[in-house]
């Protein structure tokens, strides 16, 4: 809401592209032409993995973390700018934009100030303001506002009653007012973000049970009569509160301390102490401070904490992922697997032969059981049928238990050492068991069997294994179903991206889906990698995924350096050289007669 009038502005155009990007390194503090062959090399379709493994040269060798932050902030400046010219835009067509108002909307550094500066000049629904303009009521909100020297309140609202309008006296007619003054108040750019920092800084949250669970026991009794300052809650005890607001059971308040903060609103008036209008205005500002600005301030402030929230769990959760995935291999050998449970059957199957070798062993008994001893005895002629090297147990309900009697049992029988039984995290095997990817894999067998199977491969290779799991089903993290789902998907698909370029990806061993990982390599293109090489055989170069449909040099120079072939003819194939340099990489053998 605005009543100021309209002057011709001079356009001001937008920042250069240079501008942007010095704006980036001065925020980052790093070197300009870093950061703009960073920006240039991702706008080209370079990935963030091949970027920052290879070409450290064009970026002075920024890392991941900086890259992709650069990537983020750049699109972001993008975005706003487009925003800006899209708000200067309308309020021009409005006729509302004076110099004043496109300095402050050019100068504006983020999103939220652009929102605060257009909030006055948004389309909005009706509300009291905008009902009491109707009515006519303007210029005597204009007076208000200006608090007119030489007229009084009422004296000035007589002027405005008018029964067609639905002003009936002057009481209606100054309510109208202040409602319009009121709106404009709570719409001024600069006092939101200062109620927005005051409850950052200053406010506190209170949190009770709802009236109907007060005398019920809930795993939110924590939370019963709970307050603390907002800049102190820790991002995991909100993510408990939200929950227990969406479950109906806690509600939550942000409280704030008015009064020391009644001059600067009063300021932006700004009300003149002793004349006529200031009881008016007083009240304006009470009633714009308690109706309008607060609740919409809650509200970005609600909004800020989730944020910050998501952004500390997330890292929390991709920090653990990331060590999961990079957990060291126990490498290639027969493995077996159990999936111990409430129920009394448990796989034991071998990850090389699954389908041939899976039997199923009963470690629970009862009166209608083999006695005590069939377990031993099937265990024992499981492990020598399929001459596992290894045998891993998964940590579900009875884990501990079913660990310790096969190790026992197998170091006693001499066929397993005690130490090479070990327990795995079996988290998301089941949703992996009932997958589309397993069931690509293993058509023909039972959903439990398949679990088992994904139990044994990840002693195997935990990060093979674990990229067919949607990551937010290992487990690894808090909350990951309070946190903003876009941003938590996005931030995990990082952390595998990382961890699997890192690491590299054995072309003729890897599957679908830990190829679909790789720079530059989708699922559709993943897929057809694998179905070339079942239908002509392993690649015996780099260069020879150049024969998959789709494949192209692009697509090969981001992700030849993470692709691996470990028999191949050329020596540099199984390092993470790059085929780019591979001349470079020989002329040195060559002149150090390595060759």
């Amino acid at each position: 809401m605005t009543l100021e009038t309209s002057t011709a502005p001079k356009p001001v155009a937008p920042p250069t592209a240079a501008e942007l990007l010095a704006r980036i390194a001065s925020e980052l503090e790093l070197p300009i032409p870093s950061v703009a062959a960073v920006v240039r090399l991702i706008e080209e379709g370079g990935t963030v993995p091949f970027i920052a493994r290879y070409r450290k040269e064009a970026t002075g060798g920024l890392d991941e973390v900086q890259i992709r932050t650069i990537g983020e902030r750049h699109e972001y400046l993008k975005e706003l700018e487009a925003r800006r010219a899209s708000i200067i835009a309308e309020i021009d067509k409005q006729g509302k934009l004076t110099p004043e108002l496109l300095a402050k909307l050019t100068a504006a550094l983020t999103k939220t100030e652009l929102e605060d500066l257009y909030l006055p000049y948004k389309p909005k629904r009706r509300t009291r303001a905008t009902i009491a303009l109707e009515k006519g009521l303007g210029p005597l909100a204009e007076l208000l506002w200006t608090q007119d020297p030489d007229t009084t309140p009422e004296a000035a609202a007589k002027s405005f009653i008018s029964t067609d309008k639905g002003v009936e006296d002057i009481a209606a007619a100054l309510a109208g007012a202040r409602d319009i003054c009121a709106e404009r108040l709570s719409e001024d750019a600069e006092l939101r973000q200062h109620f927005r920092e005051a409850y950052l800084k200053e406010g506190t949250i209170s949190v009770k049970k709802r009236t109907e669970f007060e005398s019920q026991t809930t795993k939110f009794d924590t939370y019963a009569n709970f307050e603390e300052p907002i800049a102190k809650v820790p991002s995991h005890r909100y993510l408990a509160i939200r929950r227990g607001e969406n479950e109906n059971v806690l509600y939550a308040t942000l409280v704030l301390d008015f009064e020391p903060h009644l001059p600067a609103a009063r300021a932006r008036i700004p009300v003149r102490n002793g004349t006529p209008w200031q009881a008016e205005l007083e009240r304006v500002v009470t009633d714009s401070i308690e109706r309008l600005l607060a609740p919409a301030v809650i509200g970005d402030v609600r909004i800020e904490l989730k944020l910050r929230s998501d952004r500390d769990a997330i890292d929390v959760f991709a920090q653990n992922l990331r060590e999961l995935l990079l957990a060291p291999p126990y490498g290639p050998s027969r493995y077996s697997a159990s999936i111990p449970g409430s129920a009394p059957d448990a796989s034991v199957p071998s990850s090389t032969r699954p389908a041939s070798c899976s039997r199923t062993i009963r470690f629970t008994w009862s009166r209608a059981m083999p006695p005590k001893s069939e377990p031993k005895r099937c265990c024992v002629v499981s492990a020598k049928s399929t001459r596992c090297a290894r045998l891993a147990v998964g940590n579900g309900t009875h884990g501990r238990e079913t660990e310790a009697f096969v190790r026992d049992l197998l170091k006693a029988e001499g066929l397993v050492e005690g130490g090479l039984c070990v327990s795995v995290n079996e988290a998301g095997a089941s949703v992996y068991s009932a997958s589309d990817v397993a069931r690509e894999e293993f058509p023909d067998l039972d959903l439990t069997v398949r679990g088992a199977i994904s139990i044994a491969r990840r002693l195997q290779d935990p990060l093979a294994e674990l990229v067919k799991i949607d990551p937010k089903s290992i487990g690894v993290g808090q909350y990951q179903h309070d946190v903003s789902e876009s941003a938590l998907g996005r931030k995990l698909d990082e952390v595998v991206e990382s961890c699997v370029n890192s690491v590299g990806v054995e072309l003729n061993t890897a599957s679908a889906s830990l190829l679909s990982r790789v720079a530059g390599i989708g699922p559709t293109l993943a897929k057809r990698i694998v179905s070339h090489r079942n239908k002509n055989g392993p690649f015996k170069s780099r260069k020879g995924v150049l024969d998959v449909f789709g494949l192209g040099p692009r697509t090969f120079e981001q992700a030849a350096g993470f692709l691996r072939i470990a028999n191949s003819e050329h020596p540099l194939d199984r390092s993470a050289v790059h085929p780019e340099r591979y001349a470079l990489v020989e002329q040195m053998a060559k002149d150090l007669g390595s060759r």
